[in-house]
């Protein structure tokens, strides 16, 4: 889940493609950035995230769900350029022994790489850290 910021907010890594882990990548975007009512939370339309568990989460926490149209990867771009980025500047660079060495990559990827130090030309060459405590300060002037 992506922030306007481009931040990366919520994620999870399982061995399967069940509802619960796109539920798990939701929880924990509301968990760091809280349910704000109206939020526009954009996604493909993967069946995960058309599952009952995951609408009634975003049902509880006054969100707008919104879904790509089938086979209009544009729709999502945002999401689009993130995977391709993850999948050049990490994926495809290593091998990874174990699905835990893999999370622990990715881990460090997102948290300290992608969010904190990679600039992004679509907010100013900002790191989506920097982007989101300005969007922060606009708001709330």
């Amino acid at each position: 889940m992506a922030h306007a910021s481009r931040e990366i907010v919520g994620w999870s890594m399982a061995e399967h493609l069940k509802a619960e882990l796109c539920c798990d990548a939701l929880w924990m975007a509301l968990d760091r950035r809280g349910p704000l009512p109206g939020l526009i939370l954009h996604s493909d339309c993967g069946m995960q995230y058309a599952s009952g568990d995951y609408r009634k989460i975003i049902h509880r926490a006054k969100l707008i769900q919104s879904m790509s149209r089938k086979g209009e990867c544009l729709d999502n771009a945002p999401m689009e350029s993130l995977f391709a980025s993850l999948n050049k500047e990490l994926v495809h660079r290593q091998c990874f022994a174990t699905r835990a060495q893999a999370k622990a990559a990715i881990f460090e990827y997102i948290e300290v790489f992608y969010n904190r130090q990679r600039r992004h030309s679509a907010i100013g060459y900002q790191t989506p850290a920097e982007a989101f405590t300005e969007l922060s300060w606009k708001i709330a002037a």
